[in-house]
């Protein structure tokens, strides 16, 4: 039986994490994200679009509801000539420079229930990482390589995932034009994606001990972060998974 165990045992380099295929091939293969996933996630498309001015507000009310987060609005942003606030107390959700952020929003939301091609070397996961390194202060798209630096803590970029994803599962359950089998499926499939876009976001945060990886700007050797903290942050991540994946099935069943 141990033998047997054995030989089925999948072997990942931890240097291959670093190329994003490869990444994104050991997360689909752990997560077990499918086309049929996939496909899930683009059948929802009729269902999340109209919601998405509710669900922009709702994102952005939260944000700018706490200094810690609103903050990050109130540097003039790329493409804003108008007046700037003064402080985050000075933003609303009609401001010029939040209903740009809006749009970006916007425009991530619609990608990820509008990709069609989930192949590991996709280049919607070159884009979900891309957006990953664009809030650790390095330009992550072409457009941003002349504009002041956007630096947003992991923390936040975590709990905006968790908002979403809530939302979104809130909308799929109280919709009654999908039956309880494609409610499941469909919450399962984001469940899968926004973990992975987690990782995506993490990996340019986070110290890889195992590989010696680091984020641009960030020293190994100095850096305060252990294997133990490394192990721990990878156990959270697959529990959270695993977590949502039950609770919709509990919900559903």
């Amino acid at each position: 039986m141990t033998e047997k165990a054995q030989s089925s045992m999948n072997h990942i380099s931890p240097s291959s994490l670093n190329n994003l295929p490869d990444r994104v091939r050991y997360l689909k293969s752990f997560l077990s994200f499918t086309q049929t996933d996939g496909e899930s996630i683009q059948s929802s498309k009729p269902l999340i679009a109209p919601l998405l001015p509710t669900i922009l507000d709702a994102v952005y009310t939260t944000l700018l509801s706490y200094d810690i987060t609103a903050k990050a609005f109130v540097p003039r942003q790329p493409g804003h000539t108008g007046p700037v606030p003064l402080n985050a107390e000075d933003l609303a959700l009609d401001h010029p420079q939040i209903l740009r952020r809006k749009d970006f929003l916007k425009q991530y939301l619609v990608r990820l229930v509008s990709n069609d091609d989930w192949s590991d070397n996709s280049g919607f996961w070159t884009y979900l990482d891309r957006v990953g390194i664009m809030h650790t202060g390095q330009p992550g798209f072409k457009h941003r390589q002349n504009r002041p630096d956007l630096r947003v803590e992991y923390v936040h970029m975590g709990l905006l995932l968790g908002f979403v994803e809530d939302v979104v599962a809130q909308s799929v359950l109280e919709t009654d034009e999908l039956d309880a089998g494609t409610k499941a499926n469909v919450l399962r499939a984001f469940n899968k994606l926004l973990w992975i876009q987690n990782d995506l976001f993490a990996r340019h945060y986070v110290i890889d001990r195992d590989s010696d990886f680091a984020p641009q700007g960030v020293q190994v050797a100095k850096a305060g972060l252990t294997r133990e903290n490394t192990m721990q942050f990878f156990i959270v991540a697959v529990l959270g998974t695993f977590l949502g994946i039950f609770v919709s099935r509990l919900f559903l069943c």
